[in-house]
């Protein structure tokens, strides 16, 4: 069971850090590409920009969740090294938590602003499901296409923080926990 749920963790995070190289090549790609045409041909590209910042917006999300699982987040280490180490984990796990009900709130009210998100992009195709399958739509994406992430990222970051916890808690009662950063130096 430990080692069926440790291969779906790391799945997940190569997984993720897969999406995050591929959305950082693109953002690259759509830049060099937008600046070619706009100083070299003198014909930008409409799309360009845009698809720049939605695959940054994109990255970013998706590097939140692997920040929490990683423990990589911005974390009060030097004081957590200077507290006795049951006071540090409690900080550090309710600090988890925070981000938990943080990632639930990215759920809910990502949900919502999806659900109720106007508006389209005008420079953008997108493909859509219609009754007889999927449907290339030559303009118009929806904005609430790009605000998906919202609620994705939401899920994604109380897996993660669930996962960090159920993790350092194990070790915690097996007299085995330490601080995350000590972690990374012994393995």
């Amino acid at each position: 069971m430990i080692a069926t749920i440790r291969f779906i963790d790391s799945a997940v995070k190569k997984t993720l850090t897969a999406f995050c190289a591929t959305l950082l090549l693109m953002m690259v790609a759509f830049t060099v590409y937008s600046v070619v045409m706009r100083y070299v041909f003198k014909n930008p590209p409409i799309w360009g920009d845009l698809l720049t910042v939605l695959s940054n917006i994109w990255l970013v999300f998706f590097a939140l969740a692997l920040t929490v699982r990683d423990k990589d987040h911005i974390a009060l280490d030097l004081i957590y090294n200077w507290l006795p180490l049951k006071v540090a984990f409690f900080i550090q796990q309710f600090w988890t938590a925070v981000i938990f009900c943080l990632g639930l709130v990215m759920i809910i009210w990502g949900i919502e602003a999806v659900a109720t998100m106007g508006g389209k992009y005008w420079e953008m195709w997108h493909f859509a499901w219609e009754e007889n399958g999927i449907v290339f739509k030559p303009n118009y994406m929806p904005k609430k296409y790009a605000v998906a992430i919202v609620p994705i990222s939401g899920l994604l970051v109380c897996v993660a923080a669930l996962a960090s916890i159920a993790e350092d808690s194990l070790r915690f009662i097996a007299g085995t926990y330490r601080q995350a950063k000590d972690l990374e130096l012994s393995e």
